[in-house]
């Protein structure tokens, strides 16, 4: 929970209901913008596309407390290709693989699509959602109170307010850096009354983030070797989200592809709402020309399973069902038997993720069969159900195929207010 004290008051909040508020004021600024109320309120919400079952099921609630009827959840990058294919025309004369660069101020997201003839593949996703500009941001932060601990001798690495100056601060000259080769950190009575200024170098600022450069490339590896595609067969590179444009990013990713020009053409910022409002547009009718051939088809970022112990051992595995970047909406279906004689019930723990052990993955729900007929273990049969719809949310159900006994769960986090 999210904890707010305001004038005397401790409100909580969870963050779906922080999200929520900030859909309801885009419904407000999109109304003020047209002169007119949304009667309908359907919206298409974009998400980075490494989000996990729980943050889209979040997302989705966070609509319906915003008072909005959620169409379509929609990946980040897919929704920025959909914005290329449609300004280059892409998608309605030869196909072309396309690799969408998404890295904003919180996540990084790369999807590999091939486009053409008004169909919008996506063959792999692969990302990071706790990897984004605002990292970059702390590291300058961080140098800065360094800075001016050793010239002040005062250390004001506790100080909120501090850091909040500080950080406005950076991510200005952060912005700065992309186009010049340095700039200078002012930040007026930062502690005491005291000034600061540096001049920091676009050297330096490569410097302290070299790690974090190199960590996003691995996404774009993983992508590549995902949807088993060659370096030389992909024809676009699109850079989208704001901190794409840093210059030793771009050279990375020109290192990556030997040397390909990367595509900078589309507005980076606007890219995202651009695709989301032309797949808005196809999902409500509201199409015209080229758009009415438009089809998208998307994937699932994380495997699926359920815990299952393997036979003869006490060990508990991931029993894989949906692998990662499964066309969704999908549907599989796989088979479970006892682990011991004579049981009763049978619980069914569902895991995302990539791991072979279960507990390493991320638990999403469980639900129990109960009223099993006793018999030696491994005789029960019970079919799992898994199911992923167009918006990337699961339900599970299981059967058991000698009574026809069913139970299911569609997996949602428990809001707590």
């Amino acid at each position: 929970m999210i904890v707010v004290n305001h004038k005397g008051e401790e409100k909580q909040f969870a963050a779906e209901d922080i999200s929520s508020m900030v859909l309801a004021k885009m419904r407000e600024i999109a109304e003020t913008y047209l002169c007119s109320k949304i009667s309908e309120r359907n919206a298409v919400i974009t998400v980075p596309s490494y989000f996990n079952d729980s943050q889209r099921q979040a997302t989705l609630d966070a609509g319906k407390l915003a008072g909005l009827k959620v169409l379509r959840i929609i990946n980040e990058p897919t929704a920025a290709a959909i914005a290329y294919g449609i300004d280059k025309k892409a998608g309605w004369f030869s196909k072309r693989n396309v690799m969408i660069f998404d890295w904003g101020g919180g996540t990084l997201d790369v999807s590999l699509l091939t486009i053409g003839h008004g169909v919008f593949d996506v063959k792999a996703t692969a990302g990071d959602t706790h990897l984004g500009g605002e990292d970059l941001d702390n590291r300058m932060v961080n140098y800065c109170v360094e800075e001016f601990k050793t010239k002040q001798n005062v250390d004001i690495g506790g100080n909120a307010k501090a850091l909040r100056k500080a950080k406005t601060a950076c991510e200005k000259a952060k912005k700065a850096l992309s186009f010049s080769f340095d700039t200078d950190i002012e930040i007026d009575s930062w502690y005491k009354g005291e000034d600061f200024h540096t001049t920091f170098t676009r050297d330096k600022f490569e410097e302290l983030n070299m790690d974090i450069f190199n960590k996003c490339m691995e996404p774009v590896n993983k992508c590549l070797e995902d949807a088993k595609m060659d370096i030389s067969k992909v024809d676009d590179v699109v850079l989208v989200g704001g901190s794409s444009r840093i210059p030793k990013v771009q050279e990375l990713l020109q290192e990556v592809f030997k040397g390909k020009e990367l595509c900078k053409s589309i507005n980076p910022d606007e890219a995202v709402a651009y695709g989301a409002a032309v797949q808005a547009a196809a999902l409500s009718g509201n199409v015209t020309g080229k758009l009415q051939d438009f089809t998208l088809l998307d994937v699932t970022p994380l495997s699926l399973g359920l815990e299952s112990m393997e036979h003869d051992s006490s060990k508990l595995c991931m029993n894989l069902v949906i692998p990662r970047n499964s066309r969704i909406p999908v549907r599989k279906t796989t088979s479970v038997t006892t682990s011991y004689d004579y049981q009763e019930s049978v619980n069914f723990s569902i895991y995302e993720g990539e791991s072979s052990i279960a507990k390493n993955n991320n638990f999403l729900g469980e639900f129990t069969l109960h009223g099993i007929p006793p018999a030696p273990k491994h005789v029960p049969k019970f079919n799992v159900y898994f199911e992923t719809d167009a918006n990337g949310v699961l339900s599970v159900s299981a059967e058991d195929m000698s009574t026809g006994q069913k139970k299911g769960i569609k997996i949602k986090r428990e809001r707590t207010k």
